[in-house]
């Protein structure tokens, strides 16, 4: 994994090619990088963040943030209802106790 300017970038070696090949994740865009050396790679990465950035400027758009901190979840609803009932005996939204329970 590679951070840069709060973006993550995933890396995958090919070895038919010769190639890291990387995606940056959590993003309806797509922005993608690749090459044959670490330093290459980083350089790549940097470079492809900037261009996206660059580009939502130009369009006037709000470069789109990765981990947003909305999480869209299903989930059984006998188990979303039990949950509800925790939330309120506890005086906390649903959210809170969501929360709490997954930190642990």
């Amino acid at each position: 994994m590679m951070k840069y300017k709060g973006y993550i970038g995933n890396i995958i070696y090919d070895d038919e090619a010769k190639l890291f090949h990387g995606e940056v994740i959590g993003l309806k865009d797509i922005i993608t990088f690749q090459g044959t050396n670490v330093k290459e790679l980083e350089q790549a990465f940097k470079d492809s963040i900037d261009d996206y950035l660059g580009w939502c400027k130009e369009r006037g758009e709000l470069p789109e943030k990765t981990f947003s901190g909305n999480l869209r979840l299903r989930m059984n609803p006998d188990l979303h209802a039990d949950l509800a009932l925790q939330a309120a005996k506890q005086g906390i939204s649903l959210n809170e106790l969501i929360n709490e329970k997954l930190k642990k």
